[in-house]
């Protein structure tokens, strides 16, 4: 078996986004065909590595099972550039939109089996795209943020918050968040924009998340089967927390995230 990862850069504005291209592993001898691609979107102020490498591990494991897999830094974050705090929440879907116009001027992208997976604010941002761009057909979230507004300044706490409304910008962990990210998160609204999504999605959530509770994928849920075209799966991972940071839970959620994809990766291969 033979698999490469490598560091890339994609231009978004006047940001350049760093990234890790994941090649699928191809049997020796075997011609290499298009393959899927996953697409990873870390949450709020987070990076591409992930915690405890949460996203490293999963886009390895894709790999193996012949997946390629982009996984990517938000402006501000990880190794990219840009400040992540001083726009909004339009910059984050910019961005996703400008790492999928490079996916797929990638040759080697089956453009018919393009899929998003996003983490907590990374979730809430996939769902977004996912709902105005139909490159995307099939969605994965992992512990997403539901309401971005409410769940991210209870996250910061309401004294930045405030600072951020009076100051125009609050220190939080060394990230200068600007009033414009609040209000920006204020109009966005996933849930109601879910519905629009008409791809077939896997909802995955912990019962031990006390930063998004696990109420936050039976609101998707809830939308996503009120659609008249696209599935929808739930899964609450027993034992795991935001991160998913046990290996029990890990497990769980990767082999649930790997079979999922690979029956929706199946079905489009041969779908007419």
């Amino acid at each position: 078996m033979s698999s490469l990862e490598r560091t890339i850069h994609i231009p978004s504005g006047d940001v350049s986004l760093a990234a890790t291209w994941h090649d699928p592993e191809i049997p020796t001898g075997k011609k290499s065909a298009k393959s899927p691609l996953v697409i990873i979107c870390h949450g709020f102020i987070g990076s591409r590595i992930g915690v405890n490498r949460l996203f490293v591990k999963a886009a390895r494991e894709l790999a193996v099972h012949g997946f390629a897999v982009l996984r990517f830094d938000y402006g501000g974050c990880g190794e990219s550039g840009g400040d992540y705090g001083a726009g909004g929440l339009d910059v984050l879907l910019k961005q996703t939109r400008d790492v999928l116009d490079y996916a797929f001027s990638q040759e080697q992208v089956d453009h018919e089996r393009v899929s998003l997976l996003g983490h907590s604010l990374g979730g809430a941002v996939s769902v977004l795209t996912a709902s105005q761009d139909k490159r995307i057909h099939s969605l994965v979230t992992w512990a997403a943020v539901a309401r971005p507004y409410e769940d991210i300044v209870r996250i910061v706490g309401e004294q930045e918050y405030e600072e951020a409304l009076s100051d125009g910008v609050t220190d939080h962990g060394g990230y200068l968040l600007s009033d414009r990210f609040f209000l920006s998160l204020k109009g966005s609204l996933p849930l109601r924009q879910a519905k629009q999504f008409e791809g077939d999605a896997l909802l995955l959530h912990g019962n031990r998340d006390d930063v998004i509770t696990v109420d936050s994928m039976f609101h998707y849920e809830h939308e996503l089967r009120l659609r008249r075209r696209g599935r929808c799966e739930t899964e609450v991972v027993v034992g795991g927390d935001h991160t998913f940071s046990s290996a029990d839970s890990y497990n769980r959620l990767i082999a649930s995230t790997v079979n999922w994809l690979s029956r929706q990766m199946e079905e489009e291969k041969f779908a007419v």
